[in-house]
């Protein structure tokens, strides 16, 4: 480069190369956008990141436009039993109700960032790996990114809207809202006898939900419970702990071992707004959720596809208006870009938050009233079909049932 030449101006820059920031990247690859994406992390620590996502219907539907669906390994749900303990009422979820092969999934995060990877590499789209982003200053113009680690390309770098797809919501920062749940949830891989037969149980107790979602020839559980409780928990035995689990499902499913328990503290944060000054927040750097219904990166996902066409309704525009020779202007991060992208997925995004944090206030507790008033709303859902199809498409497609 010229000594005085100008520094390049990228379009958008993505920090973070998991699931959320290579599918914004991936969504965007034909639109003749100048992106690059930098993560923290190695490019192994993020492909095999052994967590599971529940992927819903929609999500689906949106990695299949993004050409990473058929080659994703993953579990089908076709069915989804919902039930309480200590009280009467369960519901059950069908596919075959509404006409899908599936509700929805289960797939580590790990093969779908490495699937969403590889199709960003075909791509052409710069990643930049063992790259972290120390701060981003926005001006009129642009934003300036610095950049420190192994795979820094320089000191700086600057575009015109950088989207925030990693990293964790600061406590106190005013912007963030946060709630303690007062609950940490365990995770491990469960093995069943007879198979799951693609059915899911969602099972609300006392202390939280306790989930069991269909992985290859077992389950993925999520045990939500007190924090004591929790360390409890983990003091057992694989025989003792699985015989407390057993007696949480009761006979729905006979469960014959469970591997390694991992547990987390269950915490709501979410920002007031995803915007500011050429930023926008996505997925985890956005919004984390309490795991009960699964909601999370099915909520990201679907901001993920509502920016990008955002941004390519703004970039068609802008050759719209252009004359014949040359193409006309096109800001990226154009607050009229980034507020019509806020606008469209207000309704959604919060609904999502409140429609999770309800359902664990509601159900994770004792409460005797609210205990018969739980069965009763299951029992409505299991015999008002209308009702079981609103639940089923909420979960499926978020708050507008989209698309």
């Amino acid at each position: 480069m010229p000594e005085n030449a100008p520094e390049r101006v990228h379009d958008l820059l993505i920090v973070g190369a998991g699931p959320v920031g290579l599918a914004l990247a991936l969504a965007l690859k034909d639109a003749g956008l100048d992106i690059v994406l930098a993560d923290a992390r190695a490019r192994e620590a993020v492909t095999k990141d052994p967590r599971d996502l529940a992927l819903a219907h929609g999500t689906r539907l949106t990695l299949q436009r993004l050409g990473v669906w058929n080659t994703l390994p993953r579990t089908a749900i076709e069915h989804i039993h919902i039930s309480h303990q200590g009280g009467l009422g369960r519901t059950l979820i069908d596919a075959a109700e509404h006409g899908l092969p599936a509700l929805g999934y289960v797939a580590s995060a790990g093969a779908l960032a490495a699937a969403l990877r590889e199709a960003v590499d075909a791509a052409g789209i710069p990643v930049f790996d063992e790259t972290e982003i120390t701060n981003l200053a926005a001006g009129e113009e642009d934003v300036i990114a610095s950049l420190a680690g192994a795979g820094r390309p320089a000191p700086t770098l600057r575009a015109r809207l950088a989207a925030c797809a990693e990293g964790g919501l600061r406590a106190g920062d005013p912007n963030v809202v946060e709630h303690d749940y007062g609950q940490h949830a365990l995770i491990a891989d469960v093995q069943v006898a007879g198979g799951h037969r693609h059915t899911a149980f969602e099972r609300f107790t006392p202390q939280g939900p306790v989930a069991l979602l269909p992985k290859g020839d077992g389950y993925a559980l999520v045990h939500v419970a007190h924090p004591d409780t929790a360390d409890e928990l983990l003091a057992l035995d694989d025989a003792a702990y699985l015989a407390r689990l057993q007696a949480h499902i009761g006979g729905r499913a006979r469960l014959t071992g469970v591997g390694p328990r991992l547990r987390y503290p269950l915490v709501l944060r979410y920002r007031r707004s995803t915007i500011a000054q050429r930023t926008v927040w996505l997925g985890n750097a956005a919004q984390t959720l309490h795991p009960v219904a699964g909601q999370g990166f099915n909520l990201a996902l679907r901001d993920v596809w509502a920016l990008a066409d955002a941004l390519l309704r703004a970039r068609e525009a802008a050759r719209r208006g252009a004359a014949d020779t040359a193409p006309g202007p096109f800001d990226a991060g154009a607050a009229t870009v980034l507020a019509r992208y806020a606008n469209a997925r207000g309704l959604d995004r919060l609904g999502t938050i409140r429609f999770t944090d309800t359902l664990v206030r509601v159900f994770s507790n004792d409460f005797a009233p609210l205990r018969h008033a739980r069965g009763a709303a299951l029992l409505a859902l299991d015999l008002i079909p209308p009702l079981r199809n609103f639940l089923a498409r909420r979960m499926m497609f978020g708050a507008r049932a989209w698309p």
